[in-house]
């Protein structure tokens, strides 16, 4: 995949920092830097098994792989009028259920350092590591290069993030997509 062909997940827009998430992924490798989750190339084929209303697909944009079994990260453009850097992430489960996970790609790219794959269900989204946990080839690199670039530091825990984000967007999030699906 092509710096051009990532930015097609963003209606052919990227910011800075996104290119820079993306050369970092395409020098440490897919699944090489955090368990389970690569940037990818989307033509919203997978989101679009969720709802094929326009609408709906025009607001989401799927950039990455979230786990080993088919669930995807999405930018949610809530017309916020803010740059993609601060569009809230949202996890679509394989398996059902959506979760936003971050407020912005910053307390995203930070999740990634947990070095987990994330677990999805209908009633919530978290990370988990047991006592078989072994780290990825390349998260000492990639936590280099988030505190080289945006000055973030590695986590030792998920939910604070995730907690923030869905006081500020849960809400919204679960209203708008009720237009297009329902779990019920």
């Amino acid at each position: 995949m092509t710096l051009e062909d990532f930015k097609k997940n963003f209606n052919n827009q990227i910011t800075n920092e996104l290119a820079l998430f993306f050369e970092i992924n395409d020098e440490l490798g897919y699944e090489n830097y955090s368990q389970g989750f690569g940037l990818y190339e989307d033509d919203k084929s997978g989101i679009s098994s969720w709802s094929e209303d326009e609408a709906f697909l025009d607001k989401l944009m799927p950039f990455a792989q979230a786990n080993g079994s088919g669930s995807m990260y999405v930018l949610w453009n809530n017309d916020s009028n803010k740059s993609l850097n601060e569009l809230p992430v949202v996890v679509f489960g394989d398996e059902g259920g959506y979760h936003i996970v971050a407020k912005n790609i910053f307390d995203f790219m930070q999740l990634l350092t947990f070095d987990t794959e994330i677990s999805v269900d209908h009633e919530e989204a978290y990370f988990y590591k047991d006592e078989d946990y072994e780290e990825s080839e390349n998260l000492q690199e990639y936590i280099s290069w988030l505190k080289e670039n945006f000055n973030l530091e590695a986590i030792e825990e998920t939910e604070s993030i995730i907690e923030n984000a869905q006081e500020k967007y849960k809400a919204d999030f679960d209203n708008w997509v009720s237009q297009f699906y329902s779990e019920d």
